[in-house]
């Protein structure tokens, strides 16, 4: 007989997932991509709506939120 291991292994905890990240008001940059998010959700690329969100989240309108300039 065969000593093989038939148990199931230690479960697999996922995070939760991130917001999505909003475009800064009157950015054609933030407004573009959040274009190409939705043409990419509405086709079943997730992948590629996650690469949306990465980009969005570090285009630098989101480094700057919330600071006032001198």
């Amino acid at each position: 007989m065969s000593d093989a291991k038939t148990t199931m292994g230690r479960p697999v905890y996922l995070p939760v997932p991130s917001d999505v990240p909003e475009p800064a008001e009157g950015c054609d940059v933030c407004a573009a991509l959040v274009r190409q998010r939705a043409e990419a959700r509405a086709c079943g690329d997730f992948s590629a709506v996650s690469d949306r969100n990465v980009e969005l989240a570090a285009h630098p309108h989101r480094k700057d939120a919330g600071r006032k300039s001198s």
